[in-house]
């Protein structure tokens, strides 16, 4: 399926505000959780850095290392399930959920129009 230009356009800019979404929830679950004011830095700290280095890495437009799809849509998964679960564990247990399946059917949609976008060169060679 191919999205249309402007379709694309914002469903692109939907995925940037859920990546910074998915990195803000693990921030905020971080330092909210456990004891203590070492645990709230180190979780709060580390758990978004970590979602950023693996993004950046892997999942990223222009990612360090170019991996096989399913390897993509793996890390997506991981960091997009990651924000849902911090939102739900910060006390949000509707956000969680609902920002879950935003990001799957932003990821499916952006999956198959990379597909479908892909599909004549391969044609035509």
């Amino acid at each position: 399926m191919r999205l249309p230009g402007p379709m694309r356009v914002i469903n692109e800019g939907a995925a940037f505000v859920l990546e910074l979404v998915a990195i803000g929830a693990l921030a905020w679950w971080g330092f909210t959780a456990g004891d203590g004011v070492l645990v709230h830095v180190v979780l709060g700290l580390g758990a978004p850095a970590l979602a950023i280095v693996l993004w950046g890495l892997f999942a990223a437009p222009k990612a360090r290392f170019a991996v096989a799809l399913p390897f993509v849509l793996l890390v997506k998964a991981v960091v997009f399930g990651a924000g849902a679960l911090a939102l739900y564990g910060a006390g949000r247990h509707a956000l969680g959920p609902a920002f879950a399946v935003v990001a799957l059917l932003n990821t499916v949609l952006a999956t198959l129009d990379r597909h479908a976008r892909e599909e004549p060169q391969v044609r035509g060679r």
